[in-house]
């Protein structure tokens, strides 16, 4: 089978006649052709089949049009809805996007960056695992603009987008919790939003309250991030009919699941014997019976706003740090209702 050979800027520049320079100026937009002559060369360019050469392109105008998006779990919800979303903003503005996955893996994390720096893309848009950032200082060495989204590594001074998970946090517990014992069900895992997350809630509780860690599988599994069967069977080991917290909450909507089944295994009720409050909104939170009411995250603003700061950021990289810190919102439903 014989390769077709791909059609170049050249050939399209002898079939209209024209210089290879005006060919070219016409079909990037160049006020300097006629409509007239700019019509005639796009159509002969879309009839042989052209498609620009990026790499040469980006070579003369010393930009690739492509930034890089690096995330811990594409398979979390709320990193699949920041995806979408930074992929659509990025279309708007023109540019591409390299999705780099690391798994919460640090060697996986050093290779991404190594790639970033040899791909020469505009910028980069990155959720840090945040255990070494010298990895992470590499790009800035290079001049390579950096945006942190969600976890936030002050000392590097990036610009940051993210969520005052705190807040959130203390404000939703604030709302459902009554009377009673309350337990945290949250990640075994050592970043900032899993901090945060302990922090808002021992601001609203105080001293009532237990923190309990399920055994994560982020760092080696690339499958979903979170196990309901994790959460299940170490509430399963807690909560009897005789001993049990009037409210739990979970670092995430999948531990909510175990709990759920750990509740209704004592010949308990989910929502009135046991408040439950989940964390991130996830799609089948209100399927659950009863609904399960959670905390919903700004995936999409987080995307969209770390796209728009990383374009200004590339087009003046000496303008100062910027962070945005953006609100969740209590989704309120029958697992556990405001106190009124």
């Amino acid at each position: 089978m014989v390769r077709a050979r791909r059609v170049t800027l050249r050939d399209v520049a002898d079939r209209v006649g024209l210089s290879a320079n005006t060919v070219s100026r016409a079909l990037s937009g160049k006020d300097q052709v006629s409509e007239a002559t700019r019509e005639m060369i796009v159509a002969e360019a879309r009839r042989l089949g052209y498609v620009p050469n990026s790499h040469a392109r980006s070579l003369v105008s010393g930009t690739t049009m492509v930034l890089a998006l690096v995330i811990t779990n594409p398979s979390n919800p709320f990193y699949a809805a920041l995806i979408s979303a930074v992929e659509r903003q990025c279309r708007v503005a023109g540019y591409s996007v390299l999705l780099l996955v690391t798994e919460e893996n640090e060697d996986n994390e050093e290779r991404a960056v190594q790639q970033l720096l040899r791909f020469g893309v505009d910028g980069v848009l990155a959720v840090p695992i945040q255990h070494r950032p010298g990895v992470w200082a590499e790009l800035s060495a290079a001049g390579l603009p950096v945006v942190l989204l969600s976890r936030d590594i002050p000392e590097l001074g990036f610009d940051f987008v993210g969520i005052d998970v705190e807040q959130a946090v203390a404000d939703a517990v604030s709302r459902v919790a009554g009377p009673g014992r309350a337990w945290l069900f949250e990640e075994d895992l050592e970043i900032s939003t899993v901090a945060q997350r302990i922090a808002g809630f021992r601001r609203a509780l105080g001293g009532d309250s237990l923190v309990l860690k399920v055994p994560g599988h982020r760092t080696r599994d690339a499958a979903l991030p979170w196990r309901p069967d994790d959460a299940h069977r170490l509430a399963a080991g807690l909560i009897s009919r005789e001993h049990h917290p009037e409210l739990v909450v979970t670092g995430n909507d999948y531990f909510a699941l175990g709990v759920y089944k750990a509740v209704r295994e004592c010949g308990l009720t989910v929502g009135e014997d046991v408040r439950v409050l989940g964390y991130g909104d996830h799609p089948f939170a209100a399927y659950l019976e009863p609904g399960l009411s959670t905390i919903r995250l700004p995936a999409d603003e987080v995307g969209s706003a770390g796209v728009e700061l990383l374009l200004r950021r590339v087009a003046d990289p000496d303008r100062p740090r910027e962070t945005v810190a953006l609100s969740a919102e209590l989704v309120e439903r029958g697992s556990a209702r405001v106190v009124r």
